[in-house]
């Protein structure tokens, strides 16, 4: 049994354990479903969530929870976890989040020290405690860490505040690009209102410009935490989100370079473990053990390993194709399909076909005339299950489970949102094909009978009873909650994929800061760079006479005029130039759409909301290049 306190001081049981190894393998579902009715029936208080979920309504889990058991019946017992050592598991998180020179002592003008001077104070701190306590470990054991913690902190600009680059940004009205739910389920991500129509009581207004671990500071100080409340499993009380949208724009994942992404899942880790240290829950983690993974086939093969295969024939795929090939046959013949991802297929027919897959997939010889909707659905769920390393990832599988435990809406989601951003690309954009799918099939609930909560509950065993070569099976804490976690990042997916305002800013400031580690210090230097500088200027304005200040020039060198000057003002936004180049090129001169897109200056490259205004963009980057092209797909 674990107890968790939440932010109102009510101790919250977490309960139902389990594991799916060993002597354990005897007992049935039904029986753990029975003994998780009986013990969170003793444990739960009244306003517990699961208190509100009848002794039926878990009959999708458990059965799920039965099939997965009766699958691994005389499969390969698992190996134990080795022993995780803390000083290797702190030196893992210092290596994650972009700090490993200060594990190998080396001192340099590179991407840690950047990183260090953009940190918020608590950011800081927090970095501080895990090297601290990597080097207290490695003092345990008479090693001397490479570098003290002492040497890394000595420098007055790492614990300074960040300062945002613009003033918090404010409100507009245009929608979001969003998902319309289907009737009877609330949305996920709605912009933030201005008539005040909105019911405050339903509808909690998200802001992307503050580090989320400075509103969470309110928990450690014990004020009282106006957005904390029970998910019930009623569908109607799931929360709604406002948020303010920032005038640079919305930025999805998608939008930026995969240099710049990188440097997010830096910032995004240091925050979340500051995040839940406010929280006052711990963040554990998974080490990550290498095993010997098979590099050619379709189960049990890592996804990096899938999409290098799929990039020979198919460059530029960011899902593995067998995945997307599952998900596509079931949206032509599945959704409609009552009891589809509930109703399992035919196990021997699941079994030959996963035996055709891997023998015929490659060589385009597999008739997937022959799947059936129960049985692609089996192949889905079983493909997720056998990856080597959990779609969740081996080490933030921990801090998922930990995000079940938050009893606020509000701060789930903010912890849902930095995990997002931490996962590796490729695990990222398959759970976000998984997660568009699974709200398709949603949409069709009238035909299907499958609810937001019938599809939660089965995908979570998938999702959360990892079973690995290495990996020891981590025991469940709480089904309800594992299921309540799947449902808000089916509803909220796209709030998910959206890059919080304060992180960009991180990276802007990590550029610049990088920049001008590399900016040559002489006299000699300075002088040559002035004057280089001084050159193109010139250059610039003889091509332009009338240029002024707040004019940029944009490129298009996919469009007949190439280029163009604009003068900017408060109100121009992004789809202004684009309707502009339109207009002067013809429409139907254009073969596909065309984005402006930011690049260089404090950013690697950034594609441009069409509600971005531009003259917001151009003060806190006025550097980079307007450059108009298609976006990656």
């Amino acid at each position: 049994m674990m107890e968790v306190k939440d932010c109102g001081g009510v101790i919250l049981t977490a309960f139902h354990s389990f594991s799916i190894h060993g002597d354990e393998q005897k007992h049935t579902a039904d029986n753990r479903k029975a003994q998780y009715q009986r013990r969170g029936s003793m444990s739960l208080s009244p306003s517990a969530p699961e208190r509100c979920v009848s002794r039926d309504s878990m009959e999708d889990y458990w059965s799920e929870v039965k099939t997965i058991e009766e699958e691994r019946q005389g499969g390969p017992e698992e190996m134990e976890r080795a022993s995780a050592d803390e000083a290797e598991l702190e030196e893992a998180w210092l290596q994650e989040a972009g700090l490993s020179t200060l594990v190998m002592g080396t001192q340099s003008d590179g991407p840690a020290e950047a990183l260090l001077s953009t940190l918020t104070r608590s950011q800081a701190a927090m970095v501080k405690k895990r090297l601290d306590n990597y080097t207290q470990t490695l003092r345990k054991r008479n090693r001397q860490p490479m570098r003290h913690v002492r040497d890394v902190f000595s420098m007055p600009d790492a614990s300074s505040e960040l300062t945002p680059p613009i003033s918090p940004n404010g409100q507009i009205a245009p929608k979001l690009p969003q998902w319309n739910p289907p009737k009877g389920h609330s949305a996920a991500f709605t912009p933030a209102a201005t008539n005040g129509s909105s019911s405050v009581s339903e509808t909690t207004v998200l802001s992307f410009d503050v580090a989320y671990s400075e509103g969470a500071r309110a928990h450690r100080k014990g004020r009282e935490c106006q957005d904390c409340r029970r998910i019930r499993k009623d569908d109607r009380d799931l929360p709604s989100f406002q948020i303010v949208k920032p005038r640079q724009g919305v930025t999805r994942v998608s939008d930026l370079s995969s240099e710049d992404i990188r440097k997010i899942g830096y910032i995004s880790l240091i925050e979340l473990t500051t995040f839940y240290d406010f929280l006052g829950i711990e963040m554990k983690r998974n080490r990550v053990v290498r095993s010997k993974a098979r590099d050619s086939g379709i189960f049990g093969v890592p996804l990096t390993t899938l999409l290098e295969n799929d990039q020979k024939k198919y460059p530029g795929s960011r899902v593995p194709l067998v995945f997307k090939k599952l998900l596509s046959k079931l949206e032509q013949t599945g959704l409609q399909t009552e009891g589809i991802l509930r109703v399992p297929g035919s196990a021997s027919r699941v079994k030959h076909l996963r035996q055709e897959l891997e023998l015929k997939f490659y060589e385009d010889g597999f008739d997937w005339d022959q799947v059936r909707q129960n049985d692609a659905a089996g192949l889905l769920k079983m493909f997720i299950r056998e990856l080597p390393y959990p779609l969740l990832t081996q080490q933030h599988l921990p801090a998922f489970t930990a995000a079940q435990s938050i009893s606020s809406p509000k701060h789930q989601i903010q912890a849902l949102h930095l995990l997002i951003m931490l996962l590796p690309e490729a695990n990222r954009d398959t759970l976000k094909a998984l997660l568009e799918f699974l709200r398709k099939v949603v949409v069709y609930e009238e035909m299907n009978r499958m609810s937001l909560w019938n599809v939660s509950m089965i995908i979570a065993p998938n999702l959360f009873t990892f079973r690995g070569k290495n990996v020891k099976q981590e025991e469940m804490q709480g089904a309800v909650a594992a299921a309540q976690l799947v449902r808000l990042l089916i509803t909220h997916q796209d709030l998910l994929w959206t890059v919080p305002c304060f992180l960009i800013s991180h990276v802007r400031k990590m550029n610049e800061a990088a920049v001008g580690k590399k900016t040559p210090t002489s006299e000699k230097s300075k002088r040559r760079l002035l004057k280089r500088w001084n050159m193109e200027k010139e250059r610039e304005r003889s091509e332009v006479t009338d240029l002024r200040e707040d004019v940029i020039r944009v490129h298009a060198p996919l469009q007949a005029k190439v280029s163009m000057a604009i003068q900017l003002n408060h109100e121009m936004k992004a789809r202004d130039i684009m309707a502009r180049f339109d207009i002067e090129n013809g429409r139907g001169s254009r073969r596909q759409r065309q984005y402006l897109f930011e690049l260089g200056g404090n950013i690697g490259e950034r594609c441009l909301d069409p509600d971005a205004h531009l003259l917001d963009v151009y003060r806190v980057n006025p550097h980079c290049e307007w450059v108009l092209k298609p976006r990656a797909t």
